[in-house]
């Protein structure tokens, strides 16, 4: 299945079987995927400048659009962390290189994980999604021997659900392998 086949099987299976479901009036009031958002926090960069760069390169592979760095907002003597100091890496995804990357999650990277037995089925309140995956290596941009650390990554679904009902219903719909079927 290509990237354009999802986004074709959103307007002739997922479109259809959400307003049939939920009893749309209109076409305009079923959810779509808006955007995903990558985002890696990474505390330990405070140390190691290398770090951030590294962390960089791999979301950039993974995603196929360039990730920056996220800077802190204050100073935190605690963590020896000062104000506008790279702490993590995010990347927001949009159209076609969000369905390319959807589809690569649902169908090479979640069966790559070790016991894997689907994701838990918890929506933020307004229709989003957010699932933490603990290792990179998943995804099969990753080069494991060219690996310092293991490091983890959010992965949130912006949708625009109005409530969480429809947003599961639409992900689950869109292939995402839910533990609790609700």
């Amino acid at each position: 299945m290509s990237t354009i086949s999802l986004k074709q099987d959103y307007k002739e299976r997922v479109a259809p079987a959400l307003m049939k479901e939920f009893n749309y009036s209109s076409c305009m009031q079923i959810p779509r995927l808006e955007k995903i958002v990558i985002n890696q926090g990474l505390g330990l960069a405070t140390g190691d400048k290398k770090v951030i760069e590294t962390a960089i390169n791999e979301i950039t592979a993974i995603t196929g659009q360039k990730a920056v760095a996220t800077v802190s907002k204050k100073d935190i003597s605690n963590f020896k962390l000062r104000k506008k100091m790279p702490i993590g890496v995010r990347v927001t995804l949009r159209n076609d290189k969000m369905f390319e990357f959807l589809e690569r999650f649902i169908r090479i990277a979640l069966p790559r994980i070790r016991d894997f037995k689907g994701i838990e089925g918890k929506l933020d309140g307004r229709g989003n999604y957010t699932v933490g995956i603990t290792e990179q290596i998943i995804f099969p941009e990753i080069n494991i021997d060219s690996i310092s650390k293991l490091l983890g990554m959010n992965i949130t679904f912006v949708t625009t659900a109005k409530t969480d009902e429809e947003g599961y219903a639409m992900l689950k719909l869109f292939g995402l392998p839910f533990k609790n079927a609700k």
